[in-house]
Formats: C-alpha cells, sequence, structure tokens
C-alpha cells in the first residue's frame, strides 16, 4: 500500500487504513499498557479516594498557538477540571475527530505534544477513538476528552463551602491565553509577548491545599475571571466584591485589549486558578502559591460577601464601583 501523508476517509472506516493509524500513529506517542490492549472499555485499577469524572471538547482555532496548540491545551484542559474538584488526575480518554485532507505530520505534532503534556501531568491515557469527518467540517481536528481522578479522603470544596469574609485569590496574571490564540489567529503583533498559560495546576492545588483552608477553586477558562467569580457567587447564594487594581495582568496583554476594545477580565485562561480560602488562612495559602512556579505572581483580589445572590461588584482604581456581568455575546470564539 502507497505511503499515506494525509487523513482520508478510509482512515475512519475501521478497515486497514483505520488499524494502522491507531497502531502506527497513535500508539507511537501513548504506550500505556491499558490502552495498547485496544479493547472497546479501559480496565484499570482502583484507587482509595471517592472518583471524580471531567469530560470536554476543544475545538481551538489555530491549533496551534504561542504556548500551546489543541493537544496539549485538552490534556491539560482536562487535568486542571479534576484538580478544581480537589481531584488528583488519574487517567485520560481522548476522542480525536480528524478532518479529510489533514495532513499526517500535523496530527503527528499534536500526538506528540498531548504526549508530553500527559507525562508532565502525571496521568495515563488509557481509552480512545477516532473519527473521521468530510473535509471542511472540522478545522483540521477537534479533540474530545474524559478524565477520572481520585479525590482523598475527607477532602470537599465546592461553591457550598463559602462563607461571608471568605477571601478570593487569583495564582497570576489572567487574559494570556485567549490573548494568545487571537493574535495568532487574526496575525496580529503586539510590543512584548503574548504566551498562552496553558498548564497542569494539580501540582499548584496539593501546595494550596496543605497551606490552609481552602472552600473552592475554580480555573477561569471560558468567560474568564468574571466568570468564574459570578458562577461561584451564585451557585453559593453569595456576593462578592473585587479590586481592579489588585487583579494581575501583564502590560502586553492589557494594551492589546486597549488597542481591541476587550476587557482581560472576560478572557479565557488555560493555566490559573481562582481560590475561595478562608480568611484567617489567606496570607499562608497565598504564600503557598507564591512558592510555586505557577503562582509566583498570584494576589489577593477580594472577598466574599453576603448579599444579592451572583453579585459581583469591581472597585475601580478611581474609587468607582460597577457590577460585572457575563457577556451577552462571545468575543473570542474557538479559544478552548
Amino acid at each position: 500500500m502507497r505511503e499515506v501523508e494525509r487523513i482520508l476517509l478510509a482512515h475512519g472506516s475501521g478497515g486497514e487504513l483505520s488499524r494502522r493509524l491507531v497502531e502506527e500513529e497513535v500508539l507511537r506517542y501513548f504506550d500505556d499498557p491499558v490502552l495498547g490492549r485496544l479493547e472497546d472499555a479501559a480496565r484499570v485499577p482502583a484507587f482509595p479516594g471517592r472518583p471524580a469524572l471531567t469530560t470536554d471538547a476543544f475545538v481551538v482555532r489555530p491549533l496551534f498557538f504561542p504556548g500551546g496548540d489543541i493537544g496539549k491545551l485538552a490534556v491539560y484542559g482536562t487535568v486542571n477540571d479534576l484538580a478544581m474538584a480537589g481531584a488528583r488526575p488519574r487517567y485520560l480518554s481522548l476522542a480525536w475527530v480528524l478532518e479529510e485532507g489533514l495532513e499526517l505530520a500535523v496530527l503527528r505534532r499534536v500526538l506528540a505534544s498531548a504526549a508530553r503534556a500527559a507525562k508532565a501531568a502525571g496521568v495515563a491515557v488509557v481509552a480512545g477513538d477516532t473519527k473521521v469527518v468530510e473535509r471542511g467540517k472540522a478545522d483540521g481536528l477537534y479533540l474530545i476528552s474524559a478524565g477520572v481522578g481520585e479525590v482523598p479522603p475527607g477532602r470537599d470544596l465546592g461553591p457550598a463551602r463559602l462563607r461571608s469574609g471568605d477571601r478570593i485569590l487569583v495564582s497570576g496574571p489572567v487574559g494570556d491565553h485567549g490573548m494568545a490564540v487571537l493574535s495568532r489567529r487574526e496575525g496580529m503583533e503586539f510590543e512584548g509577548e503574548v504566551v498562552s498559560d496553558c498548564a497542569p495546576l494539580a501540582g499548584l492545588v496539593e501546595e494550596i491545599l496543605a497551606a490552609g483552608e481552602v472552600h473552592c477553586l475554580r480555573d477561569p477558562t471560558r468567560g474568564g475571571l468574571v466568570a468564574a467569580l459570578k458562577e461561584v457567587a451564585a451557585a453559593a447564594g453569595m456576593a462578592s466584591e473585587v479590586t481592579e487594581a489588585a487583579i494581575p495582568v501583564r502590560p502586553a496583554v492589557r494594551a492589546a485589549c486597549s488597542i481591541l476594545g476587550l476587557d482581560p477580565l472576560h478572557l479565557a485562561n488555560e493555566g490559573k486558578l481562582v481560590a475561595w480560602v478562608a480568611p484567617q488562612d489567606a496570607a499562608a495559602v497565598l504564600a503557598a502559591m507564591r512558592r510555586h512556579p505557577l503562582g509566583r505572581e498570584a494576589a489577593q483580589i477580594g472577598e466574599v460577601l453576603e448579599g444579592e445572590p451572583g453579585r459581583v461588584v469591581l472597585t475601580t482604581p478611581w474609587g468607582g464601583r460597577r457590577r460585572l456581568e457575563l457577556l451577552v455575546g462571545e468575543d473570542l470564539p474557538r479559544i478552548c
């Protein structure tokens, strides 16, 4: 059979090209013995804690952007969702939706990146699937993931644990990922490099949970920091107040947002977390964040208040106050 260097519809037929795609391409990068059995379901060892399960789909455009790509994004996005529930990520499943005509060199690059990310995050890719759609139907490729993690006994995080006076901490500058994807998509260059913050957060989570009483965690992905604050406040039945001057934003991101008429507080992040912490432990948790490589620029940005559920107020540098609201439309589609 002649060498094929692009994805064909036949790669999704279940025939010889399907077999070659899985065995010669996918398994080259993911060599876990459970995945290597190529069974319909992965049978994995049990663990003592409670299981946590998450699922996600990744449709970022372009596939490659400063600081990351769709493979790295899918792995880290999934393990971060588990970490926000207090779970230690264990296993991943990755399903690949490939577009007819996709160069195999591109697929190999994404496979290699996802494999490196899984190794860095300490998770095993134990199951997966491939499907092929007609040319023009998938922006090259889409990735669908599922992740399983272990919540250790006694660990309980979530909005229901919020209390008035809890401090709100963010692990670093916001808006990096959204602006990095936009800049590559539109071919824009800014003064100062803008790179996605795509990173696995489970290690940082373990450090801060050991440092003090943390009530809730969220990663501010789609909808950015505003969406995370609003969603948690609404679910907790509480209000919040944050200080604009305390929220870290890189100068290059701030300048680009000013030019484009965007608000960095609404831009997606893929390597940051927001933590709601008991007031007596806020300083210790913040210090633990700053000791970790992914939290060196962490900041305390606000606190939880009694009040209208879901109400989040921003205090401006000039002493004004305004309510933060979710966007009605989508500033940046296909960013994760």
